[in-house]
């Protein structure tokens, strides 16, 4: 995981919201699944705010994109929606209608 990278989650019954900071690479990816696996059951909608990335590695977003749909707890929180300067980049194709700014 890029030494700098870090997750700061806020989760209520209705959402679940996940700050993303640092650099983004394969192992950041993990930790990112791994997060929304264990949290998205308890939300029914998740939201990824990219603001606070410095760096996306294509290698991190190829591991995302590739294990996304392979997730367990995360179907209940689909689509995801992601929130600025690098949402483009983290959204899933079928998830690019839920960009917000």
């Amino acid at each position: 995981m890029a030494i700098n990278f870090r997750i700061t989650a806020h989760q209520n019954p209705d959402n679940l919201h996940l700050r993303l900071d640092g650099d983004f690479d394969g192992s950041s990816a993990y930790e990112l699944l791994n997060t929304l696996e264990k949290r998205c059951p308890f939300s029914s909608r998740a939201f990824i705010h990219t603001n606070g990335l410095m760096r996306v590695d294509p290698f991190g977003l190829s591991v995302f994109h590739a294990n996304l749909n392979g997730l367990k707890g995360g179907r209940k929180c689909r689509p995801l929606q992601f929130t600025g300067d690098h949402a483009g980049e983290l959204a899933p194709e079928e998830s690019k209608s839920g960009l917000l700014p």
